[in-house]
């Protein structure tokens, strides 16, 4: 699946196997929508894909609200 150019939304990207999936598909070309909980991991996540050259977001966002997810997603 061709992953360039194209935005993904990662909930529990700030740490983890959620981490590890958004640096992946980071370096793949996708720009990244980091979700989390806590705001100091998914901060440090977009400055390490940044600094990997690519592309990266975060918002604080508990996918059990239903605000919050609709949020992340606009």
């Amino acid at each position: 699946m061709e992953i360039n150019g194209k935005v993904a939304v990662i909930t529990g990207g700030a740490s983890g196997i959620g981490r590890a999936t958004a640096e992946l598909l980071a370096s793949g070309g996708a720009a990244v929508i980091i979700a989390d909980l806590v705001e100091t991991l998914g901060d440090e996540t977009v400055k390490a894909i940044e600094a990997a050259g690519g592309r990266a977001a975060f918002v604080k966002a508990d996918v059990t609200n239903e605000d919050d997810a609709r949020r992340m997603l606009d």
